[in-house]
């Protein structure tokens, strides 16, 4: 840990170095810090650039020019972030990536008032995600970014059956996401139209909410227990389950986008901003990317400073992002993608309230 490195006016001179530089977009040349510290002892113009020079060998600092101020480096921002954590606000994470427990928001009334206006007359999960880029695109001055998870566009709203030629069913399911998906079954037996009708009543009233794996898996615990009582209603539903009436789709998670052209006014690297709109939009990426360092069956915040891994061109971004419930289902990740010289205690905050607005505003049973 550079922690360990660095002597504690080090670590004072350079959170002081990423905070100005963070405010400015500028290097900071050692005459800047040392205004910062002017009514302190000892911290001179000439001390800083002594400072400034250890904190380069350290590996915190680079210089871009000779004789230019000077800027954090990718581990400098870690450090930073694990400055914050240690106030606890943040929970350490792995590789330079780090968590956040659901924060209690310092984010101000004023802030969060306009976070939730944003979000007036939203009615469905896509809507939501969609609206989420928009909105963190908007106050971060970066990337926007909400996936939606891989199921959860498959949770039952409404289920319909009805009957073409012989031992062939058409089902219609539609998901709370919006999602409708038609199939043709093909049947080992004859079923009745009072049969099909029994059997999507039976799903829409019992199951109306529910991802549609945990459907097909109660309705076989349902036959072992109640086998008798249900053994006709129940077969049949087993029988257009296993032939597909609630096997999710092949479409992909959705994914929403927005901010770009933050990123296009940050960036005055001509080919690095080239190579860096290459790589985004590449939404199988993004998808990757949020896959990687979000863990949707956690509550964490997470914040990964440098995604070079991504791509090279993507070395001076930093990832926030977090998982989106509605109850124990995981409706997708909100994320930011920005600069590096982002404020990073408002977007952390910014991340976690509106990921955890998903539920108020949708509304939608869990179970």
């Amino acid at each position: 840990m550079p922690e360990a490195r660095i002597s504690p006016r080090e670590r004072l001179v350079l959170t002081a170095i990423i905070e100005l530089y963070i405010a400015t977009g500028e290097p900071v040349a050692s005459q800047a810090v040392a205004r910062v510290f002017a009514d302190r002892e000892g911290l001179s113009a000439a001390t800083m650039r002594n400072v400034m020079a250890s904190l380069g060998e350290a590996g915190l600092l680079e210089q871009p020019h000779t004789s230019a101020g000077r800027v954090p480096t990718a581990a400098a921002f870690r450090y930073y972030v694990e400055q914050i954590r240690q106030t606890g606000q943040l929970a350490t994470g792995r590789q330079g990536a780090h968590e956040l427990p659901q924060a209690q928001s310092a984010l101000s009334e004023a802030k969060r008032g306009q976070i939730e206006n944003s979000f007036s007359g939203i009615s469905g999960a896509n809507e939501y995600l969609e609206r989420t880029s928009h909105v963190l695109a908007l106050i971060s001055q970066g990337l926007g970014v909400a996936l939606a998870s891989a199921t959860a566009a498959q949770v039952l709203e409404h289920i319909h059956f009805s009957r073409l030629a012989s031992g062939r069913v058409l089902a219609v399911l539609v998901t709370q996401a919006g999602a409708v998906q038609d199939r043709v079954l093909t049947l080992d037996r004859e079923m009745s139209l009072v049969e099909l009708e029994t059997a999507a009543r039976y799903l829409n009233e019992n199951f109306r909410g529910w991802q549609v794996e945990r459907i097909r898996a109660e309705v076989a615990r349902r036959i072992e227990v109640e086998r008798e009582a249900y053994r006709q209603m129940l077969a049949s539903i087993e029988e257009l389950c296993k032939k597909g009436a609630l096997t999710g789709g092949e479409n992909p998670p959705a994914i929403f986008v927005d901010g770009i052209a933050n990123l296009i006014m940050a960036e005055h690297d001509r080919e690095r901003l080239r190579q860096m709109l290459l790589a985004l939009e590449a939404k199988q990426r993004l998808v990757e990317l949020l896959n990687a360092y979000v863990d949707g069956r956690q509550q964490e915040v997470r914040v990964v400073v440098g995604l070079d891994e991504a791509s090279p061109a993507m070395q001076d971004l930093v990832l926030i992002g977090a998982p989106a419930r509605l109850g124990a289902a995981n409706l997708g990740t909100v994320a930011v993608i920005a600069p590096t010289r982002i404020q990073y205690q408002e977007m952390i905050q910014a991340v976690s309230y509106i990921a955890r607005l998903s539920e108020r505003i949708l509304d939608l049973p869990a179970d």
